[in-house]
Parts: structure tokens; C-alpha cells; sequence
């Protein structure tokens, strides 16, 4: 579509970026985004806390710091009770006051579906965005949660999930990444985005074809949910990780030896998933231990960026 062109737009739709970015002043800009989505988990508090972790987590995968938010709601006001859609929001309120988020308003509207999220802005100097199109040949890869939400979430819905399983997924994604965005700016990132939707390999391919370099990611090294191994060898894999494979295949060389439920994990769609950071090489192993110490156990180094294959993962 003919976008109109704006200087004042710093990070917009070229690169499919987590949230957009528009400068104020020499030393503001605004960081935008909106995320929302239907119920993964069947308590509606745990959901409100999900949902809105969830949208916030683009804003910390700028570098940004978020300050306001306003709830977008679905709703069958009709056939179901009121009370649902209060402990929703007022699941999502903690998450907010633990950001230090204000809520500012939001809209509704009557629909068969529930659906909840966020508009969140924040603020960023404008010298200081992380975009996904600055990784660097010769940066480490790491990412602060591990994989498998999609799968625990499937399994949760055919009511095959054990209690353990989805205790796990729903502490990974009630978690703001608002530690790894603040640890990483410390320790001189390049590049972030955060793995939702698309699955580690969509996210990732995103960053390296945005910064035209290539990815060795050794596939045992990234963290995944033991149980989410398990049901994927049931068959239990929500439809976007086909969905993820069929799109993004093409640009990913895998190696015989990388077992295929791990594969699969890798293409799973993820809810607030974590953060997948490129930094100097020489700070890796310094910012996961910072990270593991911060209570995100699941950090971990799984790759490189390098020259060759630009836009394209191998897979070890």
C-alpha cells in the first residue's frame, strides 16, 4: 500500500518491527504498538495477566520503557456474566502497576468471542532504539524464556495438559520482560524482537533478513518446556506452527540430526514468549548469568550471527 513517508517516523513498517517509533524531540520519541488476542488459559485473572504482558512486551523489545496503556476489549455481554470480563481486567491491572503502566481508557465492544489487550505508548531517545535490523556478524544470540507455550496451550485445550505443564507456561507468560530489556541495554545489545506468533524461526528470520545477515542456531541448545515434547510427539501442534513451517521452510537449512518434535518447537507460536537478543559476543555468557540470577532461568546462548546466507537460518 502507498504509506505515506513521515521523517518525524524513525522505526515503521519496513521491517517488521515490534512496535513503531516517532520522534518528539532531539531527545523523545514515542514507541507505539497494540496486541490482543482470545483466551489461551481458562482462568479469566490469569488471562488478563497474560493478555496484557503480552502487549507490553513489544515496547521492552524496542528498549523502550512503556507509561500508558489503554484495554481493548471483546465481549458477549449477553451470554456471558460481567463477572468474567471484571476479573479479566482486573487481572490485567498488577502487570500494569508492575510496569509502572498507567491506564488511561480503552473500548469495547459486544462480540460472540472474547478477545482483551493493550494500546501501550512508551518512550524511547531516539539514539537508543533496538530494532531488529542491527544485528551484527559475530553477535551471540540469546533468548530469556523457553519455547513450547503454543503446545502446553493445544494440549490445554484438548484437556491432556497436566496441572505442572500448564503451571509452567502460565509463569512464563505472566512474566514482563522487563528485566531482560533493562539487562540488555546494559550489556550493549544490537538487536531484539520478541518471539510471539511466528515462532522462534519466523521471529528470528525476521531480524536477519531486516539486518541482511545470516544465523547458525543449534537447536539443542534452546530451552523448551520438557512437556511440550511430549505432546508434540501426541500430534498435539496448534495449526500457526504448520502454518510457521509452510512460510518460513524455504529459508531454513536444517541438518539431519536436529530431531523433528524439536522442529516443531521451534515453529510454535508463542504467547508473551521472550526476548531473542543479538549482543557482542564477549557479553553473552555475562548477561545470561545476570538474567538466570534475575530469576529467568530459562536464558540461554543458542547461536551466532554470521555473514554467509544472509536472511536464512541454519539449523545444527
Amino acid at each position: 500500500m502507498p504509506i505515506p513517508k513521515d521523517p518525524k517516523v524513525l522505526v515503521g513498517l519496513d521491517t517488521s518491527d515490534d512496535a513503531g517509533v516517532y520522534q518528539l524531540t532531539d531527545d523523545i520519541a514515542l514507541v507505539q504498538t497494540v496486541d490482543f488476542f482470545t483466551p489461551i488459559v481458562d482462568d479469566p485473572f490469569t488471562f488478563g495477566q497474560i493478555a496484557v504482558a503480552n502487549a507490553l512486551s513489544d515496547v521492552y523489545a524496542m528498549g523502550g520503557v512503556p507509561l500508558t496503556g489503554m484495554n481493548l476489549v471483546a465481549f458477549p455481554i449477553k451470554t456471558l456474566s460481567p463477572s468474567i470480563l471484571k476479573e479479566i481486567l482486573l487481572g490485567g491491572l498488577p502487570k500494569m502497576k508492575e510496569a509502572g503502566v498507567a491506564l488511561v481508557g480503552g473500548h469495547s465492544i459486544e462480540d460472540p468471542e472474547i478477545k482483551y489487550g493493550l494500546a501501550v505508548t512508551g518512550l524511547i531517545h531516539p539514539q537508543k532504539i533496538l530494532t531488529n535490523a542491527k544485528a551484527k556478524v559475530g553477535d551471540k544470540l540469546v533468548l530469556t524464556k523457553a519455547l513450547g507455550t503454543g503446545i502446553i496451550a493445544t494440549a490445554l485445550k484438548g484437556q491432556m495438559a497436566s496441572e505442572e505443564a500448564v503451571q509452567k507456561i502460565v509463569e512464563s507468560m505472566v512474566t514482563l520482560n522487563k528485566t531482560a530489556s533493562e539487562q540488555m541495554k546494559k550489556f550493549g545489545a544490537h538487536a531484539c524482537t520478541d518471539i510471539t506468533g511466528f515462532g522462534f524461526i519466523g521471529h528470528a528470520l525476521e531480524m536477519a533478513t531486516a539486518s541482511q545477515v545470516g544465523m547458525v542456531v543449534r537447536a539443542k541448545a534452546v530451552s523448551v518446556f520438557p512437556e511440550a515434547m511430549e505432546y508434540a510427539k501426541s500430534g498435539l501442534i496448534p495449526g500457526g506452527a504448520y502454518s510457521n513451517r509452510d512460510f518460513f521452510s524455504c529459508r531454513v537449512e536444517m541438518d539431519s540430526g536436529v530431531p523433528p518434535l524439536l522442529a516443531d518447537i521451534l515453529y510454535d507460536p508463542q504467547t508473551s514468549g521472550g526476548l531473542l537478543i543479538s549482543l557482542p559476543s564477549s557479553e553473552a555468557e555475562r548477561l545470561v548469568a545476570i538474567l538466570k540470577k534475575e530469576g529467568l532461568i530459562h536464558s540461554c546462548i543458542l547461536g551466532e550471527v554470521v555473514g554467509e546466507h544472509p536472511g536464512k537460518i541454519q539449523l545444527l
